[in-house]
């Protein structure tokens, strides 16, 4: 088998790893995803980098059509950041503003039992007022620069996670292809027992109404007996049923073997299931329509064997 075979079918099931170190310190980043019918991105990062939230799961979705995604991001800054500064001039700013405004409650009417020089003033409150903190200088570099350490971390946390999905994708598709050649060998055996059918149906027909005629003496033409036996071969024909199930087959081996559209990186998980629920009815109808024992058997392998491919279509992405 040609290891190439299934290069666009990947489990939706997988992890990867990234990280990436620059000026602005190293982004670590990673990605796990688990089934989930649509795209679903739950995104843990760090407040610092809350702007970059959309983009970053714009860029998952690109890359990630279905399943649920639990992004991480963490941020390492250089040791030179990772301390704030405080701005002196600033905060010695607001000191002589609320001395200033001690001194002049102190001087008021306003003033109590005491003259207000005993009011205490925190500095952590001071800290949270604007324009105290610096920012850190990796926080005053242009975010076009974070941003782009930041994609490229991501783009190879989840190329390693899409290798660790196509590895388990690959031996995916060996069994759905292997179930479909199961299918199609039942459909075979199907479409060479149902003229069986209807000869079986002509029999009988013929023996019961050759009974009612020796019993009540009555005559029957013979071309009434075909018209009926025709009747009930055109309820019955399931040709139609046989030939669309072949066809469904087809189209799934042909996107298994990554032929099944124009994109190669396109996702095949839900174009399996929408053809898995056209082969499944298909064969409920044939099912319904034949009136043989042996061809009804093989209709029930052929459920089970779409039943094993739904519960396997249902872990692709």
């Amino acid at each position: 088998m040609n290891p190439n075979t299934f290069h666009q079918i990947r489990s939706m099931t997988g992890q990867g790893h990234a990280s990436q170190p620059s000026d602005l310190g190293t982004i670590f980043v990673e990605v796990r995803t688990v089934n989930n019918r649509g795209f679903k991105c739950i995104l843990r990062s760090l407040d610092s980098l809350s702007a970059f939230e959309s983009r970053i799961e714009s860029l998952a979705r690109s890359l990630i059509h279905r399943g649920s995604v639990s992004l991480s991001i963490s941020w390492k800054r250089p040791p030179a950041d990772t301390v704030p500064q405080i701005d002196q001039e600033v905060l010695q700013g607001y000191l002589r503003q609320l001395q200033q405004s001690r001194e002049s409650i102190a001087r008021s009417d306003l003033a109590g039992p005491g003259d207000g020089s005993n009011v205490t003033i925190d500095l952590a409150q001071l800290a949270l007022l604007p324009g105290v903190i610096i920012q850190s200088q990796s926080d005053q570099r242009d975010n076009k620069t974070l941003w782009k350490v930041i994609e490229q971390t991501i783009m190879a946390a989840i190329e390693n996670l899409n290798a660790m999905r196509a590895q388990e994708g690959s031996h995916m598709a060996e069994t759905l292809r292997s179930e479909c050649e199961t299918i199609g060998k039942h459909v075979e055996q199907i479409a060479e027992l149902a003229p069986r059918c209807v000869e079986a149906y002509q029999r009988r027909l013929e023996t019961k109404v050759q009974r009612l005629l020796a019993k009540h003496e009555v005559e029957v033409s013979k071309i009434d007996l075909l018209r009926e036996v025709q009747i009930y071969a055109d309820r019955s024909d399931f040709s139609e049923e046989i030939t669309r199930l072949g066809s469904h087959l087809r189209m799934s081996q042909s996107v298994l073997d990554g032929s099944g559209g124009e994109n190669g990186a396109e996702p095949t998980g839900r174009k399996l299931e929408f053809i898995v629920q056209e082969m499944l009815r298909e064969t409920n109808t044939i099912g319904s329509k034949a009136s043989d024992t042996e061809i009804s058997a093989h209709v029930v392998e052929i459920k089970c064997a779409i039943e094993r491919i739904r519960e396997l279509v249902q872990n692709l992405e």
